[in-house]
């Protein structure tokens, strides 16, 4: 027996459109499968997993706190997913960006200006794109694999980060701890409301707002669908590949630093040797959740927030282990996918008798 996924000719785009409730409905199953598994009441699990969290307002506050990095990081790869670039390396650069954005409270302490956050959040800013564009730039001019060199970069940006905390940038005041000195007031973003939500929250609704205007009514939104869907369309209408790959990991990169800076700036305020939960890499979930659509992920990287704040929930209140947020994500994700091939695709079945009786009529 063969089995053959074979491209439908059209696909349902109320399907399409349901896609992401079925996986989040299957996803709620398979928890309820693990909590049981776990040896724990089910149905209280999934209360204190996705219900629980939204009773109270300091956990929503917590959830906003963790939806706002993920909102931002993916709606830039969005840009890459739509243009057909594969960005998987967006958690480098959160990191990276998150270190450009530390310079001048870390090294310049003593400047305590009105300029020093906006000069911390273009840092964060530039730093993330300019990571984002060695993937890229590797693709354009040497035709390597920017899923493999975006990853890699991961590496070392954690690599990177490590070093800086526990050596030049160590706080000589921290007895001997891997953590940076702690930011002034200056280099620390405002707060809203009594937690540690900032203003972070109403930036990264600003930029879904912007994203979604540009790819919807503008010629750059054009591009990126057209180059997406029909790279040969794309050429013809004028539209160049290799700019619009540069354009697209600077726009991701740049999106993922500036949340990096706004993370160790709002929330965390100093750098420490992990800043960042994986972040990048839910981004990715997120960003299939939300369709590619600005305003789809907004809602996506709600709920995949609220996946964070329920397995810190259940593991305090149940004893279920803290991996249990990852194992939830990973399967969201591979519904997610798996009901999107499903729409493309369709599954045919082969056997061995078919398949040689068809080998023989062909020769």
């Amino acid at each position: 027996m063969r089995i053959e996924l074979v491209k439908r000719k059209e696909h349902s785009r109320k399907m399409a459109l349901l896609s992401p409730v079925i996986a989040v409905g299957l996803t709620l199953v398979a928890a309820a499968i693990l909590f049981a598994v776990s040896g724990t009441d089910p149905l209280l699990g999934l209360y204190k997993f996705f219900i629980e969290p939204l009773t109270d307002s300091w956990s929503v506050q917590e959830i906003i706190v963790k939806a706002t990095p993920l909102v931002l990081i993916a709606c830039g790869l969005s840009v890459c997913y739509l243009s057909n670039n594969w960005n998987i390396g967006a958690e480098g650069q959160f990191i990276f960006g998150a270190v450009c954005g530390s310079f001048l409270p870390i090294v310049f302490p003593e400047f305590e200006t009105s300029l020093t956050l906006p000069l911390m959040l273009i840092l964060g800013a530039l730093g993330g794109a300019a990571w984002g564009l060695v993937p890229a730039v590797l693709k354009t001019r040497f035709n390597a694999n920017e899923i493999l060199t975006s990853l890699m970069l991961v590496y070392v940006a954690s690599l990177l980060l490590d070093y800086l905390v526990r050596g030049p940038w160590r706080d000589p005041g921290g007895y001997n701890f891997p953590e940076s000195r702690l930011f002034s007031e200056a280099a620390t973003l405002p707060l809203l409301g009594d937690g540690r939500m900032s203003i972070a929250a109403p930036i990264a609704v600003i930029v879904v707002i912007v994203l979604a205007v540009v790819l919807a009514r503008t010629l750059k939104g054009f591009e990126i669908r057209v180059m997406g869907e029909s790279p040969r369309a794309g050429a013809f209408a004028g539209f160049s590949a290799k700019r619009l790959t540069l354009f697209s990991f600077a726009l991701a990169g740049g999106l993922a630093g500036l949340a990096g800076t706004m993370e160790v700036s709002g929330s965390l305020n100093q750098l420490l040797p992990t800043i960042s939960p994986g972040y990048g890499f839910t981004a990715i979930i997120v960003a299939f959740l939300g369709r590619l659509n600005p305003v789809g992920i907004l809602i996506a990287g709600f709920v995949l927030a609220l996946s964070y704040i329920g397995g810190e929930a259940v593991q305090a209140s149940m004893g279920v282990s803290d991996k249990i947020a990852s194992v939830i994500q990973g399967l969201l994700l591979f519904f997610v996918l798996a009901c999107d091939t499903l729409i493309l695709y369709r599954i045919r079945l082969h056997s061995r008798r078919t398949h040689a009786t068809a080998e023989v009529s062909r020769a």
